[in-house]
């Protein structure tokens, strides 16, 4: 199912039930995985490794040149998963340096105009909205939602099961669970109902994070007296752990915190 009217290079290794429309453009040194489908004006330029599922709409861009002033031409990787969604006009950079990847998991729903710059590294089943982009070297952890128009600057992570509100400005991380919202950015509240519903969370867990987050937002405390409140008063589970770890390990320290 490839077109003669698209632009498929003889060092394209293409697998099975593969589908490329016309006008689509498949590079060198690329690999697209079972049962994919490139949809017209889409392009896979080289050093893009796609797994099996996904789907590529018109106008996407995955493996582009990545825009860094310090990229000197080093053969690099972006390195895709299975059943991912890449909507119309979305950017994905390969690497700045040899040796290293840009990745995207499975699972991940990225709508239009969403660009994930180089050496970010996105999770499984995230969604982004329209217009949402992240400056390089970005982590974004599994079952984040990143809501329309939001930017995430350069090196900040975005933890597991958090939703940014749309046009946010992440200009530090983002810690697990919460909704973030206004600009400066800031704790908006407990992730709860995607949680409970999509994470199977229990009621008494999440009432354990919003306590964790009042701590942190709520007690005009330093965060290191914080985090010792944290694992005096608050009950221990997997998510609290998930939180301490993620703070307690943050490069750009925390939104809405002056560390």
């Amino acid at each position: 199912m490839v077109s003669p009217l698209a632009y498929v290079d003889s060092k394209a290794q293409i697998g099975e039930n593969v589908t490329i429309h016309p006008f689509a453009y498949i590079d060198g040194d690329t690999v697209i995985g079972d049962n994919c489908t490139i949809m017209p004006y889409a392009s896979v330029l080289r050093g893009t490794r796609m797994g099996e599922n996904n789907i590529v709409y018109q106008g996407a861009i995955l493996g582009a040149t990545p825009q860094d002033f310090k990229f000197k031409g080093d053969d690099t990787l972006l390195v895709i998963g299975n059943n991912n969604v890449f909507r119309e006009k979305v950017i994905v950079n390969r690497a700045t340096y040899a040796g290293d990847v840009t990745i995207v998991g499975n699972g991940n729903f990225l709508l239009e105009g969403v660009h994930l710059a180089h050496d970010t590294h996105l999770g499984n089943n995230c969604v982004f909205g329209n217009g949402a982009k992240t400056a390089g070297n970005c982590q974004i952890d599994d079952c984040a939602i990143v809501g329309s128009g939001v930017i995430i600057k350069h090196g900040c992570r975005i933890g597991t099961w958090s939703l940014l509100k749309d046009g946010c400005r992440a200009d530090k991380d983002v810690p697990p669970y919460m909704v973030a919202a206004h600009n400066p950015i800031t704790y908006y509240g407990v992730n709860a109902v995607i949680l409970s519903k999509e994470g199977n969370v229990s009621e008494e867990v999440i009432d354990d994070i919003a306590k964790a987050y009042r701590q942190i937002y709520q007690c005009s405390t330093s965060l290191q007296n914080a985090l010792l409140r944290i694992r005096d008063t608050v009950p221990d589970s997997p998510q609290i752990q998930t939180i301490l770890d993620f703070i307690e390990h943050s490069e750009q320290g925390i939104i809405g915190v002056t560390m």
